[in-house]
């Protein structure tokens, strides 16, 4: 029988504007792990396997980043899984602390970018050799291609199929944006702090219609770390004051059903997060009605509202209305990115997944200064990355 896992230790830099603050990986990597295992209460010499998560550095960058919080010599993975990557990074050491391998675990996961789109993971222009030539095969079939960013255009024509095929309007992906960018005003470590109308969000520049610049996660600099551990680590250690229970963890790639429809909202992988959502409730023995706070993969506006119906939270075609009623902010049913989400708070790669796991751990311990939600006691996280990878985690204090 598997045993439980534990976050007992969370830390995060402040999410920056690549180019703007001198620092290394490393150094956000030593700041926010070194931040997760204050929070913990122990000291690097308690880890005993450290897998970490990155997109754009090069090869044992894990080990370089490690360095800097000790050399003990213990195993580090190098882990890769493009915006799901954080997530993934966790999964690993829950895994290892479930299995009884281990009693303490730290996943780490750091990014640093250049300023810019991103290049829908054909840097060198070539698609053809591109991991993701398949999604946008299929996007360019149904679409054509646009000299617009690629991720925000497979995105973008994701949305505009939700329009064509429900009725959504712009209105409603605009107040997705809105939300996030409102509830980031209350975090410091979130990359823009500012506040916007929608209608400001729609006059904002289009990157790719109906998306415009404020309904897109920026490229980041940063890092965040989370320090799992086992049941008897928390008894030994002291710890039940502090941990936040990990109940399942889910993770998913893209099946036929990805590509069959020929549809951008399936290739961006709703299908993925559905299955991934419905194996962690199965596996949990809760349902969507019983989380109150949820930390999404908002890479644009429509991904946030994809992963609204992938989750349950309402039907097939409803989630603009769900934004629009005020049901995923402070008030309604879910508070749904009380970060800021990646529109507002940031989007560096490796980082993303474990920024969600600290921002839930700090709502579930009650500790989210302006930003808490009022009685948060189980939290769903949802990460997911192109090409293709869906992680979704339950928590619960």
């Amino acid at each position: 029988m598997a045993g439980k896992a534990y976050i007992v230790g969370v830390g995060m830099t402040r999410f920056e504007k690549p180019e703007t603050r001198e620092w290394q990986y490393w150094d956000m990597a030593k700041e926010a792990g070194g931040k997760a295992l204050t929070d913990a209460g122990i000291g690097y010499e308690a880890v005993e396997q450290l897998p970490v998560g990155y997109c754009y550095q090069a090869s044992t960058a894990g080990q370089r980043a490690a360095y800097e919080l000790g050399l003990t010599g213990i195993p580090v993975y190098n882990v890769n899984n493009n915006c799901a990557t954080g997530s993934t990074a966790l999964m690993m050491a829950r895994q290892f602390v479930e299995s009884g391998l281990n009693d303490c675990v730290l996943a780490l996961g750091f990014e640093k970018m250049k300023r810019g789109a991103l290049g829908g993971g054909a840097d060198s222009g070539d698609f053809s050799t591109s991991p993701v030539a398949r999604h946008y095969g299929v996007m360019a079939a149904a679409h054509g291609f646009e000299m617009t960013p690629p991720t925000a255009q497979i995105f973008g024509n994701a949305a505009r199929e939700h329009m064509e095929r429900y009725g959504t309007t712009a209105e409603q992906l605009a107040a997705v944006g809105a939300k996030n960018h409102r509830h980031s005003a209350h975090n410091p470590n979130a990359q823009f702090q500012d506040v916007y109308t929608v209608e400001e969000i729609l006059a904002a520049k289009t990157i790719h219609r109906p998306l415009t610049k404020l309904q897109c996660s920026p490229t980041s600099d940063g890092a965040a770390a989370a320090v799992i551990v086992s049941e008897r680590f928390v008894r030994e250690h002291g710890l039940a004051g502090r941990a936040v229970e990990i109940v399942a963890q889910a993770m998913t790639t893209d099946t036929e059903e990805s590509f069959a429809s020929g549809s951008c909202i399936d290739v961006v992988g709703k299908p993925m997060s559905r299955a991934a959502a419905r194996q962690v409730y199965a596996a949990g023995g809760l349902g969507i009605e019983d989380v109150d706070v949820i930390e999404l993969h908002d890479c644009f506006s429509v991904n946030e509202l994809l992963t609204y119906e992938a989750l349950g939270m309402c039907a097939d075609g409803e989630s603009g209305k769900l934004v629009a009623d005020g049901a995923t902010t402070y008030g309604g049913r879910w508070v749904v990115n009380p970060s800021g989400g990646l529109i507002s708070k940031g989007h560096p790669l490796g980082a993303t997944g474990l920024a969600q796991a600290a921002e839930l751990v700090w709502q579930l311990r009650g500790t989210a200064g302006d930003r808490q939600v009022p009685g948060a006691r189980v939290g769903l996280a949802h990460n997911i990355g192109l090409g293709g990878a869906a992680v979704v985690t339950v928590l619960r204090r």
